[in-house]
């Protein structure tokens, strides 16, 4: 009976010990099943975005940023030129603002312009071109079979009138013209007044910006500026080709009477000031003599050589340009100086590389006016008339001339040669009629 008992003990035990080999055995495998599945779970949630099943967006995006889109070359392929690029213009030019309203001047009046220019022949195109010297008699016929863009006077057109009767004068000019002209005059002040010379026209003449910033600073010649646009608008007048936009601090300079007479720094705030008080008097302004007269001497007896560095450009001469600019300056005249460095053999009306200067490292937008091509200084660089030619070929966009019809025909010529694109004249005739529209000349 014992041997039984003690049989039946041990059977149980054994059975006991088998159950729990085989719950333990069970609870592992549903250990090692769950992790599994948590696992595969885990795997799931990171690869869903590959699917596009959470955020397809997100990850086109990243795909992108990974590798190019063969789709869209032109963006993956412009990027890395770009930044070259930009570096080395950020080298070759002092930073600056170019405007505050718009990277292009006359931007807004370009699409207005254009469908003007369509509708134009290419004389008529090549006649906006220049501005004339006004003619001793009304230039009636010449406005109609010419089409001058415009007129320049000078001091004996002044003499024996009064404001009422040149007022009627331009009126009947700007009447008889199929594009309405620009009418301009140097009245700087000081030592060239064409108009206030004139009692007729004001009792006394306009003073020099040097002597208004002696009496009163800058706010002397604004206040100045603003009588000056008042008494020339209203006798027709429309451009006024100043302020002298020069720095010259040395009374022997040729140029010292006709500009501030202070260093650059003053100069630049001076010509910004007078730059947006004629622009508020709609009246059309102009920087000169671009890239910096300096210390050279009078261009229209001969020619004149600068033999500065660029650099005494850079940090010197250019910065009431740039000033100007950025105040808005429609338009900045080229001098017929030579400026050795920037172009040893023709004088910066005629060189190419210095019209590039002025757009490119400056990045003036608007109109770039020739000085008068009868100066000595451009004879012996041009013969038959073709300065004009060679002023339209480096960039101008206007031409001052004493010697229209024979300058103009010359350019016909040089186009019917292929000298000259018609594109060359379609864009300068396209600045040029949109600033025109931007004050209010033509509509």
């Amino acid at each position: 009976m014992k041997k039984k008992i003690i049989i039946i003990i041990a059977i149980v035990i054994l059975l006991i010990l088998v159950g729990v080999s085989i719950w333990l055995g069970t609870s592992k495998m549903n250990t090692k099943t769950e992790t599994e599945q948590n696992s595969n779970q885990e795997q799931n949630v990171v690869e869903e975005p590959k699917v596009d099943e959470q955020n397809p967006n997100e990850e086109v995006n990243e795909e992108v940023n990974e590798k190019p889109d063969v789709d869209e070359p032109e963006e993956n392929t412009q990027q890395p030129e770009e930044k070259p690029n930009e570096e080395k213009v950020n080298e070759e030019k002092p930073k600056f603002d170019v405007t505050s309203t718009t990277s292009d001047l006359f931007g807004k009046y370009y699409a207005r312009a254009e469908k003007i220019v369509a509708n134009m022949t290419l004389e008529e195109k090549v006649g906006q071109m220049f501005l004339v010297r006004y003619p001793n008699s009304y230039p009636t016929s010449q406005i109609k079979s010419e089409n001058p863009g415009g007129y320049i006077l000078f001091y004996k057109d002044f003499d024996n009138k009064t404001k009422d009767s040149l007022r009627a004068e331009i009126a009947s000019n700007q009447q008889n013209s199929k594009i309405k002209m620009f009418f301009a005059v140097d009245e700087e002040g000081g030592i060239v007044c064409r108009v206030s010379n004139h009692t007729a026209f004001r009792s006394s003449k306009f003073e020099s910006p040097q002597d208004l910033f002696a009496k009163g600073g800058i706010q002397a010649i604004v206040d100045d500026s603003y009588e000056k646009s008042d008494l020339l608008k209203s006798i027709g007048l429309n451009m006024n080709l100043a302020p002298v936009a020069d720095v010259s601090t040395s009374s022997s300079d040729f140029i010292y009477e006709r500009t501030l007479g202070q260093d650059a720094t003053q100069t630049a705030n001076y010509i910004s000031e007078v730059v947006k008080a004629m622009r508020s008097k709609n009246m059309v302004s102009s920087l000169k003599h671009f890239p910096g007269y300096g210390n050279n001497v009078d261009t229209h007896t001969g020619i004149s050589i600068d033999n500065r560095s660029y650099e005494n450009f850079t940090t010197n001469d250019f910065l009431p340009f740039k000033s100007g600019i950025s105040a808005g300056a429609p338009t900045i005249m080229v001098s017929h100086n030579i400026v050795k460095c920037m172009d040893a053999n023709l004088p910066a009306s005629l060189s190419s590389n210095v019209h590039q200067i002025l757009r490119k490292n400056l990045g003036f937008t608007g109109l770039i006016i020739t000085d008068d091509l009868a100066m000595d200084a451009v004879k012996s660089y041009a013969n038959n008339g073709e300065a004009a030619v060679k002023a339209v070929q480096s960039g101008n966009d206007m031409i001052i001339t004493s010697d229209f019809k024979n300058q103009k025909q010359q350019v016909l010529n040089a186009i019917s040669r292929g000298e000259i694109a018609e594109e060359t004249i379609n864009t300068a005739v396209r600045r040029i009629l949109a600033c025109k529209l931007a004050y209010g000349i033509i509509e």
